[in-house]
C-alpha cells in the first residue's frame, strides 16, 4: 500500500480499510496463538505497518478540515 494509494481515498474508505485490517491482524494473530504456522510470516508486520499508514493518513485528513 503506497501513500499516494491513501491520498486519493476518502475517509470512510480508509476507516473501512482500517476496520479490514485490524480484522485480518486478528486472524493472524489468534493463528500465531494457536501454534499454526503462517503461510506468509512477515505478512503481520506487513499489516501493521499499512494499519500505521492509515491511522497517519486519516490524523492529517482529520488536521486539515
Amino acid at each position: 500500500m503506497k501513500s499516494e494509494e491513501l491520498k486519493s481515498k476518502t475517509k470512510e474508505e480508509l476507516e473501512e480499510q482500517l476496520i479490514e485490517m485490524r480484522k485480518e491482524l486478528i486472524k493472524l494473530n489468534t493463528q500465531v496463538a494457536t501454534g499454526t504456522t503462517l503461510e506468509s510470516p512477515g505478512r503481520p508486520k506487513q499489516i501493521k505497518k499499512n494499519i500505521a499508514r492509515l491511522l497517519t493518513e486519516l490524523e492529517k485528513n482529520e488536521r486539515h478540515m
